[in-house]
């Protein structure tokens, strides 16, 4: 539908649109008081900061929308959904509302996204094949799909850069799946989605000088929770229920552990703390740069492994599975999250790669 120049043309004015509109919106941020101070309890930066910076990504977003014009039955839903969001992170960067509040306009958003038919009717699952799912059970999974998905981009959202760029990362393995799939309303969403985050990311990168806010991390989770049942949740691969989880891999692990400790210290869910992965990779002494890029890399491989599971069979997709396993048991052990901080992985590497000398010497 669209010629590579003109998806090029659409990555760059999106880019280009947020770069250029950022420093617009730290300047009426600051002159209308929307500043994320400091908090020692849950927060890292030093300094107050302008926040809203989503309205970034989303005017770039709109931007290259509006040059290519991606059409599907379901826009005009999506389109008023995203406002929805929109608004409701305006208003919770600008007033601080109750987690309630925003879960209200969480439910409102994907409610207009059901009403307009995008429903997830499908599962693909090992050993049982297509399961398709009744009316109620669909439109369950549908919203929350789209809750947890939104959710988990905005807990990740506590340091420089991170949640912009592992969203970009997320929508990139998204984008190279819909080419695969010929899905071409998924591609133009992506590649607008993408350029929007990197020419935000010029501004947001550590040392920031705007945060994204609830405004982008909530916009940027709906985004890839519904660019995700345009494509992946429609497509007849083995684990197809599983692969749109994987692309989002860190953000989820993430919200499953602050919901599991939360619960577990008889705190509310919507409890801040400081206690997520990038929270902790800090206190174990890696730099805030150095945190930010660890997550890029684990983010990039998870959205690896999901294009593999997108197009392989069954037998490769369990070995793959095995991977991620693997790789979310040594994510753990960098943050320093498992059980009794047991680091088995970590020590295995130790001894294979640098201490195993060192030990069989003390043996001696």
């Amino acid at each position: 539908m669209w010629s590579i120049t003109e998806l090029i043309i659409a990555f760059l004015i999106s880019c280009a649109t947020a770069l250029l509109v950022t420093p617009l919106i730290i300047r009426v941020a600051k002159k209308i008081g929307v500043i994320d101070k400091p908090d020692n309890n849950r927060k890292m930066h030093k300094e107050a900061k302008p926040s809203m910076g989503g309205l970034a990504i989303f005017i770039g977003t709109a931007a290259g929308f509006l040059y290519l014009q991606p059409a599907t039955p379901e826009m005009n839903a999506i389109i008023l959904g995203a406002l929805i969001i929109l608004i409701t992170g305006v208003i919770d960067d600008m007033f601080q509302i109750r987690a309630l509040y925003k879960l209200i306009g969480q439910i409102s958003a994907a409610a207009v996204v059901v009403s307009s038919g995008l429903v997830i009717e499908k599962l693909t699952i090992p050993f049982m094949g297509t399961v398709f799912l009744d009316s109620f059970t669909g439109i369950m999974l549908t919203v929350f799909w789209i809750l947890a998905a939104t959710n988990a981009i905005n807990l990740i959202d506590g340091l420089d850069g991170l949640a912009a760029g592992v969203s970009a990362i997320a929508l990139t393995s998204i984008l190279v799946m819909a080419v695969m799939d010929y899905r071409v309303v998924v591609v133009a969403l992506c590649v607008i989605l993408i350029g929007s985050c990197i020419g935000f990311l010029f501004h947001n990168f550590h040392p920031s000088k705007i945060f994204m806010g609830d405004t982008g991390a909530l916009f940027l989770g709906y985004s890839i929770a519904v660019v995700s049942m345009l494509g992946l949740f429609k497509n007849v691969a083995f684990f197809s229920f599983i692969i749109p989880v994987i692309v989002i891999a860190i953000p989820v692990f993430d919200t499953i552990l602050a919901i599991f400790r939360r619960a577990m210290n008889r705190q509310g869910i919507a409890t801040a703390d400081k206690k997520h992965i990038h929270y902790r990779l800090i206190d174990m002494g890696y730099s805030h740069k150095a945190s930010v890029l660890i997550i890029y890399a684990f983010s990039m491989f998870f959205g690896f492994m999901a294009i593999l599971f997108n197009s392989t069979r069954l037998l490769t997709s369990l070995a793959i599975l095995g991977f991620i396993i693997l790789a979310i048991q040594l994510i753990a052990e960098l943050a320093g999250i498992t059980h009794h901080n047991r680091k088995p992985m970590l020590s295995g590497f130790r001894w294979l790669f640098g201490d195993k000398k060192i030990k069989i010497n003390k043996l001696k």
